[in-house]
């Protein structure tokens, strides 16, 4: 309903983001694309090798756009790529990529420079051979988080819909600052300090930055959810050769700092 009610006449397009790699509900925006007549485009930038009803999650949609960064479960370094089902549009994003190259002698449109390079995409390659592996691997850790944390007051760690096999890229949890005693804030200092890094993401929210706090749109009164989620979500850490020992040292922490809480 929120979705419906942003649309104008001069919509062309939504950006549903499957964030931390979590499917949207991929139907309903489907509907409304199609009632509406605006494409939908998913920023998929945490989403590879999710799938999604039997299918992968990038099938959905008219575009998914991905991420290849070095942060990601799999990464070229740097860069990303499109998933388009659209052969007409594919040719377009061709186009785009190559400076408008239709064959060595012919312009045809406006272009930049999005290719990626041959180091990069042998790196992909490579990464490509241990995938399945990692993301074993950070299920393993995943779990543990939470199967650790699942009693701690104020700490609820998402798990992944019915039906999606997830990728396990992040492990975020909410921290209930009432019920676990201590801000998102503190709880992220606190651990800092024991040498442990997490990570407030996503904060601030983009909405708060100069270039877009003076549209209407960016109200916090129009946000409460995105605002409320940014000021309690903690990511933990979780790559693939993270030992469960530091798994659960990490949670040892945060049972500590509550309990330090508790008794004060």
């Amino acid at each position: 309903r929120m979705v419906e009610a942003a649309i104008t006449p001069q919509t062309t397009a939504i950006m549903p983001v499957h964030v931390y790699g979590h499917p949207c509900d991929v139907e309903a925006f489907r509907e409304i694309g199609e009632v509406y007549g605006v494409k939908i485009i998913y920023d998929a930038a945490h989403a590879f090798g999710v799938r999604h009803r039997d299918q992968s999650l990038m099938s959905f949609g008219d575009l998914s756009v991905m991420s290849f960064h070095a942060t990601k479960v799999f990464n070229t370094i740097e860069g990303g790529a499109i998933i388009c089902p659209d052969e007409r549009i594919k040719r377009r994003i061709d186009f785009l990529k190559n400076f408008g190259y239709c064959g060595e002698t012919k312009v045809i449109a406006p272009g930049i420079n999005a290719k990626m390079n041959e180091l990069q995409s042998a790196y992909g390659l490579l990464q490509l051979k241990s995938v399945d592996n990692h993301i074993t691997a950070r299920e393993q850790i995943f779990r543990r988080y939470k199967n650790l944390l699942a009693e701690v007051p104020g700490i609820h760690v998402h798990d992944w819909p019915t039906g999606t096999k997830a990728n396990f890229a992040y492990c975020p949890i909410l921290v209930d600052s009432e019920k676990y005693g201590r801000s998102r804030n503190d709880l992220y200092h606190d651990l800092k300090k024991v040498g442990i890094h997490a990570r407030m993401y996503f904060y601030p929210l983009i909405t708060s930055f100069n270039t877009y706090s003076g549209l209407p749109s960016a109200a916090p009164s129009n946000l409460p959810i995105a605002n409320a989620v940014a000021e309690s979500i903690l990511c933990l850490p979780i790559y693939p050769d993270l030992a469960l020992d530091q798994v659960d040292r990490v949670c040892e922490e945060i049972q500590h700092f509550h309990a330090i809480s508790k008794a004060a």
